[in-house]
C-alpha cells in the first residue's frame, strides 16, 4: 500500500505535549524542539517568541527571505519550512512596537568542551571564571554571550533579563548531561546586561537565582548578575609580580593595614557616598604608603547582599562588589597598589554563605552547594549555610574562586576566614547536634582535604601569594607544609597573643604585675607556627569599644599605653596587622555605616600616635633584626622577662649579619631611672625610637639619643646599659653600624 506524502504543514507541527511544555515553561530539552531541524524537503525552523506578531527567517548576509514562520498550536510558537540548502539565518521579529533582527540562539551547537565538563565534574577545573557564568565571545562572526550554570537536578533552566522581558520561556538552556551543566549562546548581548537564572526544580519554579560564577553584579540592594566586559585589563605590574615571592617571604617585613572599603573614608563625611575604587586609589594608597604599611587587607569585597555583614556573608565568589565600581576598576586599584609597592590581601570566606533566596540556597531545588542535614549544613552562630566541600563540584568551584582572585586580579594573598569552624564538625555545637566523621571523630575531614588542596594548588599556580588562616584553636601545623602533614598555610593569625596582650593592656597598671605572664606567654609557642599578630576589626565592634578605649587612665595615659603597646607589637616576633583607625586613636567604636573620625587628627595627641605607628613601620622595614627571623627562635632573646614588680620587659631582636635591636618596655606610669640592661656588645647604642617622645605626644623623657654600653656584665651578657625608662613607654635601641658582631 502506497504511503501518503507528508504535507509540509504537518512537519511544522510539534506534538501537543511538547508545544504545551514550551508554552508553560517546562520543556527540558528546548534544542530538540526549537531552531533548525532537517525534514523531508528542507529545514524546519521553529521559534518560541511570546507576544511576537510575526517572524521571518532571512539570510544572514543578504537579508533575503528564506522562510516565513507561521503561528502554530500555542501562542508564541512559530514555524516555517526553508526549502533551500541549510544556511546561516537570522530571525526578523515583528513586535507590537518595534522590529528586531537577531540570530537564533537555537541554531548554535553545544559550545562547552567535553574537557571543561569532565574537569568540573572531577572538581579539578581551576579556571571556571573564564568558562562558566556569562562569557562574552564571538561565534561565526557573531558577538554574544554564552551562559553556563551547574544545576544537575533542575528540570529546566532559563536565562532571563531585560533582553527577554524576564520571561523564562524565551531562553531555556541546553543540558549537558556529563556534568549537569546548562548552557546557551545568546547572540547580540554585551557587557553590562543584567541577568538571572529561572530554574524549574523538582518541586516547581524557584525564585530567580543570581549566577554562582557571575563576574560582575548590580550594586545592592539590587541582586542581578551582570555580564562583565571581556576586554583584558592591561597590567603594568610585571616587576612587582616577579619579585612578590621575596617581598612576602617569612624573612620579609609584612605590615598589614586592614580596611573596610565602604567606611574608611566617605564623600562629605558620615552621611556621604562611599568611595569607589578610583577614589580609594587616590586617597587610600598614598595614605598607606605614607604610613609605611606593606599591604592593604580588604574585608571581603566579593558581592554580598547585606552591608552589615561587612562582606563575611558573600554570595558571588567571583565578582567584586558593584558598590565600588566594575571589575576593571578593582583591577586598576590593585595595579595602582603594586605601582606604589603595596600588596593587596583579600579576606575570603569558604566556610559559609547566607540564605538569601536569590543565592545558592537550594540552587536547583535541592541541597546543591550546602549540606542537606542541618547538623552539618547550618551555622547556628551566623544563621548561614555551610558549603558541602565533600562534593567534588563544590570543592572545585571554591578552589576556582580562590584562584580567580589570585590570578585574574593579581591579588597577593587571601586571608581565609573562620578556618576553625571548618576544621571541627562540632564547632559551636552541643552534644547530639553534630555528625561525627567516618571514623567517629570530630575532625571535618572533607574541609581538611579542601584546605590542603587549596594551599597546594595556590603554591603551584600563584607563586609568592600568601595564604593566611584565621584559626583560633590549637590545631597543629596550620602553617606547616602539606608534605609534612600540615594544612599548608603561609601564616596563621595569632589569636592567643592578641587576647592575652589586650587583656594585659586593659588592666590598670597597678595590677599588671599579677598578669605579667600574659605578655610573655606568646613566646612559649611563638615558633610553633608562622604567626601574624592581628589587631583586627573584631576587636573594635559588638560593644568592645575602640582600641584606645581599652586603655586605662586619663587621656594622656591612654595614649601612652597605646603607643607602648604598638611598640611592643611591632618589635615582637610575627608579622603585623592593624585595623584602620587604630593607628590614630579612633575613639568611637567602629561602625560600617560611617567613615572613620578623621577630624581627630586635628588633636596633636592623636596625630602623635599616628606618627609613632608610621615611624614603627619604617623602622620595622629598615632593620633586618626586626623582621628577618620573625618565625625563628634565633631572632629573639629575653633579657628581662620576669620583672613583675616593675612591669618591665626587655628583649633583643636579631638576624644573621644584622645589627641587633634592644627593646625595653615600661608598662607602669612610674619612670625608672638607672635601670641596667645587659647587651651583647660594648659601644654606642642609639635610641632609634622612644614612644614617649614629644613628637608622639609623650613627656619627652629619654636617654639623650644614645648611650655607651659599659663593660659591666649583666643578664648573662658581657656589657650593659644604664637606662632611663619613661613611663608607659617603650624604647628601641640599635647598635651603631660600625660595632663588631658578637662572638659565638
Amino acid at each position: 500500500m502506497k504511503s501518503e506524502p507528508v504535507r509540509a504543514q504537518d512537519q511544522l507541527l510539534l506534538e501537543p505535549a511538547a508545544a504545551n511544555a514550551l508554552a508553560q515553561g517546562y520543556a527540558g530539552d528546548p534544542f530538540a524542539l526549537l531552531g533548525p531541524h532537517a525534514v523531508a524537503g528542507g529545514t524546519v525552523i521553529r521559534a518560541f517568541l511570546p507576544n511576537a506578531l510575526g517572524v521571518d527567517a532571512i539570510d544572514r548576509q543578504s537579508g533575503k527571505l528564506l522562510a516565513s514562520l507561521q503561528a502554530q498550536q500555542v501562542p508564541g510558537l512559530f514555524a516555517g519550512l526553508m526549502t533551500q540548502a541549510p544556511q546561516p539565518y537570522r530571525l526578523r521579529i515583528r513586535w507590537p512596537a518595534s522590529e528586531q533582527e537577531i540570530e537564533d540562539p537555537y541554531s548554535y551547537p553545544p559550545l562547552l568542551g567535553e574537557l571543561d565538563l569532565h574537569l568540573f565534574a572531577e572538581g579539578n577545573h581551576y579556571e571556571l571564571g573564564r568558562v562558566f557564568g556569562a562569557q562574552m565571545m564571538t561565534i561565526d562572526g557573531i558577538s554574544g554571550v554564552r551562559f553556563a550554570v551547574w544545576a544537575p537536578n533542575a528540570r529546566r533552566v532559563s536565562v532571563v533579563g531585560n533582553f527577554n522581558s524576564w520571561d523564562g520561556r524565551r531562553h531555556p538552556m541546553r543540558l549537558r548531561h556529563t556534568a549537569g551543566i546548562w548552557e546557551i549562546f545568546i547572540p547580540r548581548l554585551g557587557a553590562g546586561e543584567t541577568y538571572k537564572y529561572e530554574i524549574l526544580g523538582p518541586n516547581g519554579v524557584l525564585p530567580l537565582k543570581a549566577d554562582p560564577v557571575a563576574l560582575a553584579t548590580e550594586a545592592p540592594p539590587r541582586t542581578a548578575s551582570v555580564v562583565a566586559d571581556s576586554k583584558p585589563f592591561l597590567w603594568t605590574d610585571d616587576d612587582w609580580m616577579k619579585a612578590r615571592a621575596q617581598r612576602q617571604s617569612l624573612a620579609a617585613p609584612i605590615s598589614v593595614y586592614e580596611v573596610h572599603a565602604a567606611s574608611w573614608m566617605r564623600h562629605g563625611g558620615d552621611d556621604g557616598g562611599i568611595y569607589t575604587w578610583a577614589d580609594l586609589a587616590q586617597k587610600l594608597i598614598p595614605y598607606v604608603r605614607e604610613m609605611g604599611f606593606t599591604h592593604i587587607e580588604l574585608l571581603p569585597i566579593m558581592e554580598h547582599p547585606f552591608g552589615g555583614s561587612w562582606g563575611y556573608q558573600p554570595l558571588s565568589q567571583f565578582a567584586p562588589s558593584g558598590r565600588f565600581g566594575t571589575p576593571a576598576d578593582f583591577a586598576a586599584f590593585v595595579d595602582a597598589c603594586h605601582d606604589a609597592a603595596i600588596g593587596v590581601i583579600l579576606d575570603w570566606v569558604p566556610a559559609h554563605f547566607p540564605t538569601d533566596a536569590h543565592g545558592l540556597v537550594q540552587f536547583d531545588g535541592t541541597h546543591l552547594y550546602e549540606h542537606g542535614n542541618p547538623f552539618e549544613g547550618f551555622h547556628q552562630d551566623w544563621n548561614t549555610l555551610i558549603y558541602n566541600l565533600g562534593r567534588r563540584e563544590v570543592h572545585g568551584w571554591m578552589l576556582a574562586s580562590a584562584l580567580h582572585w589570585l590570578e585574574h586580579f593579581h591579588v597577593d594573598g587571601l586571608r581565609v576566614d573562620a578556618v576553625a569552624s571548618m576544621l571541627y564538625r562540632d564547632y559551636s555545637r552541643k552534644a547530639g547536634e553534630w555528625i561525627p566523621n567516618r571514623y567517629g571523630g570530630r575532625e571535618n575531614l572533607e574541609s581538611i582535604d579542601f584546605l590542603r588542596h587549596l594551599n597546594t594548588i595556590v603554591a603551584e599556580r600563584a607563586p609568592g601569594a600568601m595564604m593566611i588562616a584565621e584559626e583560633s584553636t590549637a590545631w597543629p601545623g596550620v602553617s606547616k607544609p602539606v608534605s609534612e602533614g600540615g594544612l599548608g598555610f603561609n601564616y596563621k593569625w595569632n589569636m592567643g597573643w592578641m587576647h592575652d596582650t589586650l587583656r594585659y593592656i586593659e588592666r590598670d597598671p597597678i595590677y599588671r604585675r599579677f598578669d605579667h605572664d600574659l605578655m610573655t606567654f606568646g613566646l612559649v609557642y611563638a615558633w610553633s607556627e608562622n604567626f601574624m599578630l592581628p589587631i583586627s576589626h573584631d576587636e573594635v565592634v559588638h560593644g568592645k569599644g575602640s582600641l584606645i578605649g581599652k586603655m586605662p587612665g586619663d587621656r594622656w595615659q591612654q595614649f601612652a599605653n597605646l603607643r607602648a603597646y604598638f611598640s611592643f607589637m611591632w618589635t615582637h616576633p610575627g608579622k603585623k596587622l592593624l585595623f584602620m583607625g587604630c593607628e590614630f586613636g579612633q575613639q568611637r567604636e567602629w561602625s560600617h555605616d560611617r567613615q572613620l573620625d578623621w577630624f581627630l587628627l586635628d588633636d596633636p595627641i592623636n596625630r602623635g600616635a599616628q606618627h609613632l605607628l608610621r615611624d614603627l613601620n619604617r623602622l620595622y622595614q629598615r632593620e633586618a633584626a626586626l623582621h628577618e627571623e620573625d618565625c625563628k627562635p634565633s631572632g629573639f632573646r629575653w633579657i628581662v622577662g620576669d620583672d613583675r614588680a616593675n612591669s618591665v620587659f626587655a628583649y633583643l631582636r636579631m638576624a644573621h649579619g644584622a645589627r641587633p635591636a634592644l627593646v625595653v618596655c615600661n608598662m607602669t606610669p612610674m619612670p625608672r631611672y638607672h635601670y641596667r640592661i645587659g647587651v651583647p656588645h660594648a659601644g654606642r647604642w642609639v635610641e632609634a625610637l622612644n614612644s614617649d617622645a614629644g613628637i608622639y605626644g609623650g613627656g619627652n623623657l629619654g636617654n639623650g639619643g644614645s648611650l655607651i654600653a659599659q663593660p659591666v656584665p649583666s643578664h648573662g651578657l658581657p656589657a650593659s646599659l644604664e637606662l632611663t625608662l619613661p613611663p608607659l613607654a617603650s624604647v628601641i635601641f640599635l647598635l651603631e653600624p660600625d660595632q663588631p658582631e658578637p662572638s659565638t
